[in-house]
């Protein structure tokens, strides 16, 4: 008999077929023994209904629908159906490497919970939109998350399910998985980084791409904001500071080694200049819609 933890991977998924059909693969491909980890979908209610994602799923994976809107809840589903001692999160859209969960399961031996490396997949490097090489630069830096900011992204993510179950679930409305990382650290579990756990995630491939995501991770990140003493002022101040802050960062897409020519870092500096000033704008507006109620 196997001496290996179980492990439970959880995704969360809505309406994205495709990359839900790529991310089991690549769970497929595994070098972890099959045995001793299972796979939970956790449907977020998909208007393709539950018979088309199960199809899709093709039984190499357990499927639940989870009704309650957001990836917090889908993933708090997914959670109730677990056997694993061991949870394994990531998302529908993510691709993860071969040696994902060897890697993952192998940091928690120093940690509590940890956070691995994510990669910006993009379909041609050589053929890059502004979007896809701002995101090469500046997406998914879970390094500086986990080691400067102290919380790691849910799309890549173990921790014991004792952990997970003193932690509690993660919440909906806000920044669940930053928020749920201060809880876990406010409780006293450690968090790591564990470069080798590597899953790839696609680039948002255009302006529209980017700006639907950035309007959730604002209004997101200032529902935290509402929670803390003298927040309103703290996030005018933040929201004042984003223009500027391109300048400051404008630099480290010159010296990137994630893209390939200066046509691309030409538009990965003006995609950063129009999302820091669309962001500065819709932060004001969140702010004037909260106050004027």
């Amino acid at each position: 008999m196997s001496t290996a933890p179980f492990i439970s991977v959880i995704i969360p998924h809505y309406r994205d077929l495709r990359a839900l059909d790529l991310c089991l693969e690549a769970l497929g491909r595994q070098t972890y023994p099959a045995a001793d980890f299972e796979i939970i979908v956790a449907d977020n209610n998909s208007p393709e209904g539950e018979a088309a994602v199960a199809a899709v799923i093709a039984g190499r994976a357990r499927l639940t629908v989870v009704h309650e809107k957001g990836a917090g809840p889908a993933r708090n589903g997914g959670v109730v159906l677990a056997q694993g001692e061991i949870l394994a999160f990531t998302d529908s859209d993510c691709v993860p490497e071969p040696e994902w969960l060897v890697e993952g399961l192998a940091a928690l031996s120093t940690c509590d919970f940890i956070g691995g490396r994510v990669t910006v997949l993009v379909a041609n490097v050589l053929k890059m939109s502004g979007a896809e090489a701002f995101e090469r630069v500046f997406a998914f830096d879970f390094e500086t998350y986990i080691t400067k900011k102290g919380f790691t992204g849910a799309g890549n993510l173990f921790c014991a399910r004792r952990v997970f179950d003193q932690v509690g679930g993660f919440r909906v409305g806000l920044s669940e998985d930053l928020e749920w990382s201060r809880r876990a650290t406010a409780k006293g579990f450690r968090l790591g980084y564990a470069p080798g756990a590597v899953v790839g995630h696609p680039a948002r491939r255009n302006w529209e791409e980017l700006w639907g995501k950035w309007r959730r991770v604002n209004a997101e990140t200032y529902g935290l904001y509402r929670e803390r003493r003298g927040g309103d002022l703290k996030w005018l101040i933040r929201s004042f500071a984003l223009p500027l802050s391109a300048l400051f960062h404008a630099p480290k897409v010159l010296v990137s080694d994630q893209l390939l020519t200066g046509e691309q870092r030409v538009a990965a500096i003006q995609t950063l200049f129009k999302l820091r000033f669309w962001r500065f704008g819709h932060a004001l507006d969140l702010l004037r819609k909260k106050m004027g109620r």
